[in-house]
C-alpha cells in the first residue's frame, strides 16, 4: 500500500494506492510512505524518482555500520523500530522491526513492514498542520520525536514492572517459575528498547553531520539526541535494577536452602543420641546387666526419648532453630 502525501495551495493532500498508480504529479510530492509493499511497489518507485531502494531481504542483511549511508544525491537509513508480536493485544512482546527512511530531493520515503503507531501520528500532524513540514527532513525529525517519545512511555512501564516485581520478591507475591519468566521478560524488553535506542542514535548523530538538512531540522534533531542519551542511561539504570532482583532472588533461594539443610542437621543431630543407644544394646553378647531386666525395654526407650529432646531444646536456648 502506499500513501503519497503532496502538497498543493497550502495544504498536504494524502492520496492512498493499494496497488501501483502513478502519482497525478512528482514535483510537489512531500512524502512517499510505502506499508508492506510488494517487490513491484518497490521496483516501480526506484523508477519513477530514479532511487536504489533495498528490498525486505536486502535490509535483513545490511550490516550494523552500514545502515545508514549518504551519496551525492540521497540519505538512507535503516533504523530499528519496535512492534509486538501480538498486534491488538495488550502482551507485552516486543521486537525490533527495520524501517527504512529515504531522503532525496527533499522528499521522504519510507518502507515498513509493520503498523506503528508513530506512522498515524506523524500522518495526522502533517495533514492539520502542513506549514510545519516543508519538505521530507521536517517530517522525519518529527518521526525521531515522536518515535523517542513512545520509547521514553515504554521505557517507564518497563520501569514500573520492575519495581513491581522487585516488590514481590520480598512479597513472596510469584512463584519461583513466575518470577524468573517475568524477570527474563523484562530483560529482553529492555535490551530490545535499548538496541532501538542505540540504533535511533546512530542514525540522528549521522544526520546532524549532512549538509543537507537545514538548522531547524538539526536543532530539532539535537534536543531528540539529548533524550535518546538521557533514555540510554535510564536502560542502564533499569538492567542494574534487574540484576539487582536475580541477585536478590539467588540470595533468597540460598537463604531458603539453608533453612532445609539446617532442618535436616538438626534431625541429624538430634537423632544420633537414640541411635548410639539402639547400637549399644542391639549387640549380642552373653553378658548385658540390662539383658534380662524387666523394665529395660521401657526404660531403653525413655532414654532415646530423653536424648533426643536434650540436643533440640540445646538449639533452641542458642536459637539455632
Amino acid at each position: 500500500m502506499m500513501n503519497i502525501f503532496t502538497k498543493r495551495e497550502g495544504l498536504v493532500l494524502r492520496e492512498s494506492f493499494s496497488s501501483i498508480q502513478t502519482p497525478h504529479s512528482t514535483s510537489n510530492v512531500l512524502w512517499i510512505d510505502l506499508l508492506h509493499p510488494s517487490p513491484a511497489e518497490v521496483s516501480y518507485i526506484s523508477q519513477i524518482f530514479h532511487l536504489d531502494i533495498p528490498t525486505k531481504e536486502e535490509r535483513e542483511e545490511i550490516e550494523q555500520s552500514a545502515r545508514y549511508w549518504e551519496d551525492s544525491e540521497s540519505i538512507t537509513i535503516n533504523t530499528y523500530f519496535l512492534v509486538s508480536l501480538f498486534a491488538g493485544t495488550n502482551k507485552k512482546d516486543l521486537h525490533n522491526e527495520t524501517v527504512t527512511f529515504l531522503l532525496c530531493k527533499d522528499i521522504l520515503f519510507t518502507i515498513r513492514y509493520g503498523e506503528f503507531r508513530t506512522f498515524d501520528e506523524i500522518q495526522n500532524k502533517v495533514l492539520a498542520s502542513p506549514k510545519n513540514f516543508q519538505n521530507g527532513y521536517d517530517i522525519l525529525s518529527k518521526i525521531f520525536e515522536i518515535r523517542v517519545e513512545q520509547d521514553a512511555d515504554m521505557l517507564e512501564n518497563t520501569a514500573k514492572d520492575t519495581r513491581a516485581l522487585r516488590s514481590g520478591v520480598f512479597g513472596n507475591q510469584f512463584g519461583y517459575d513466575e518470577l524468573l519468566e517475568n524477570l527474563s521478560r523484562l530483560q529482553e524488553l529492555n535490551m530490545r528498547i535499548r538496541d532501538s535506542l542505540f540504533d535511533k542514535r546512530r542514525a540522528i548523530t549521522a544526520l546532524l553531520k549532512t549538509d543537507k538538512a537545514d538548522i531547524e531540522v538539526k536543532k530539532n534533531l539535537t534536543i531528540v539526541l539529548k533524550d535518546l542519551n538521557s533514555l540510554v542511561e535510564f536502560t542502564t539504570v533499569n538492567m542494574n535494577a534487574l540484576d539487582n532482583i536475580q541477585s536478590l532472588f539467588s540470595s533468597q533461594i540460598n537463604i531458603e536452602q539453608n533453612k532445609t539443610i539446617k532442618i535436616f542437621t538438626v534431625a541429624t543431630v538430634g537423632f544420633m543420641p537414640p541411635t548410639l543407644i539402639a547400637s549399644i544394646y542391639g549387640m549380642n553378647f552373653d553378658v548385658m546387666p540390662e539383658l534380662h531386666w524387666e523394665w529395660g525395654y521401657p526404660f531403653t526407650l525413655c532414654l532415646m526419648v530423653i536424648s533426643t529432646m536434650i540436643p533440640i531444646l540445646y538449639f533452641k536456648k542458642k536459637k539455632w532453630l
